[in-house]
């Protein structure tokens, strides 16, 4: 059973997401300011937390970092009555896992948080399981929280088939990174190839990369 925080100033959503929590068989938790919000988040381990943008006591957005930040690092999923494509992008780079606005349907609310529960799963799973191997990361120095939460990363795609795009500035080390991905995974004894699209002709770019057969 996870446990779900909902924080959001209009009594009538709150009843309506604990109801919807609580048919999933989870345990539901309302507060109606983002104040008494980061209070219970700093006490309590949730899974997931509803936030609500528009609040009494100010914007959810601005106290997104600090509730993910509390020591059971919840997913959150943003709720709004106002929809801005702004809004929706500064949250998901913020770390968010969702993005709603009222309105929303039982099933698309639903979903999301079904989505939210399984991620977190699997990686508290994959997080369980690193904490006892050395992961090869040559060239990756330090032992930051933010580094730490990427080498995270590396490690549960490093166990994937799925694709991975890393983006970051000129310097940050997306390749180090990408090699990183390929040295801890079941490819590690084949070879990496690293390419450089930006030195390839526009026109001839699928051809050198997937091979070209005349006619």
């Amino acid at each position: 059973m996870a446990k779900i925080l909902i924080i959001d100033d209009d009594e009538m959503m709150c009843s309506t997401l604990s109801t919807l929590v609580a048919r999933k068989k989870h345990q539901a938790e309302s507060v109606t300011t983002l104040k008494q919000g980061l209070e219970l988040a700093g006490k309590e381990n949730y899974d997931v937390v509803f936030l609500d943008v528009n609040m009494p006591d100010g914007n959810g957005l601005e106290y997104l970092p600090q509730i993910e930040m509390v020591g059971s690092t919840p997913e959150v999923i943003i709720i709004t009555g106002f929809g801005d494509p702004n809004g929706a992008e500064l949250a998901i780079k913020s770390g968010a896992w969702d993005y709603i606005e009222k309105g929303f349907s039982i099933k698309e609310i639903t979903l999301s948080l079904e989505r939210a529960l399984q991620y977190r799963k699997e990686k508290q799973d994959v997080g369980q399981k690193h904490k006892t191997v050395t992961l090869k990361r040559e060239q990756i120095i330090g032992k930051s929280p933010a580094l730490n939460s990427c080498l995270e990363l590396i490690a549960q795609s490093a166990e994937s088939d799925a694709n991975v795009f890393i983006s970051g500035e000129t310097g940050t080390g997306k390749e180090l990174f990408a090699r990183a991905i390929h040295e801890n995974s079941l490819r590690q004894k084949e070879n990496f190839v690293v390419v450089d699209c930006t030195a390839l002709p526009e026109t001839l770019v699928e051809s050198l990369l997937f091979g070209h057969e005349k006619g």
